[in-house]
């Protein structure tokens, strides 16, 4: 959790939502990292989760990551929830819980919808204060 966090502080210095993300593979390596790029990229779909799938899929040139576990600091939205069952991910850890745009714990629970093609383990609160901070000092910022 704490390369996520490294992510997480990259994104702060580029004015974005301070989330960042990693891949490990089946031996613990870091194969993906990524925080989000939707200001910089103009893109909406530029959250540290998807980038970083869409970075490891690219580098082993299939669709679906089995063998890959996800850190990211904040719950994953409703898109990336999808993102990640249909990468086939097998284990996803976050940092704090999105009460407001969550789509694992909250939200829609993507992962516990019927229809869902693929249901990873998933282990919320991983430094949880520490993921929590820098998203709570970035929205103060900017919503006084």
């Amino acid at each position: 959790m704490q390369h996520a966090l490294k992510e997480a502080h990259k994104a702060i210095h580029s004015g974005e939502v301070p989330i960042g993300a990693v891949l490990v593979d089946a031996d613990g390596n870091i194969v993906a990292s990524a925080h989000n790029l939707t200001e910089t990229t103009c893109d909406p779909t530029a959250h540290a989760e998807i980038l970083a799938i869409r970075m490891r899929c690219d580098a082993v040139g299939a669709p679906r990551l089995p063998d890959h576990d996800l850190y990211v600091t904040l719950e994953p939205c409703a898109m990336c929830a999808a993102a990640i069952a249909a990468a086939r991910i097998r284990r996803v850890y976050f940092g704090a819980y999105d009460p407001k745009g969550g789509g694992v714990d909250h939200g829609p629970r993507i992962f516990t919808q019927p229809t869902i093609n693929h249901k990873p383990d998933v282990y919320g609160g991983i430094d949880e204060a520490a993921c929590a901070a820098p998203l709570q000092e970035f929205f103060k910022l900017r919503r006084p």
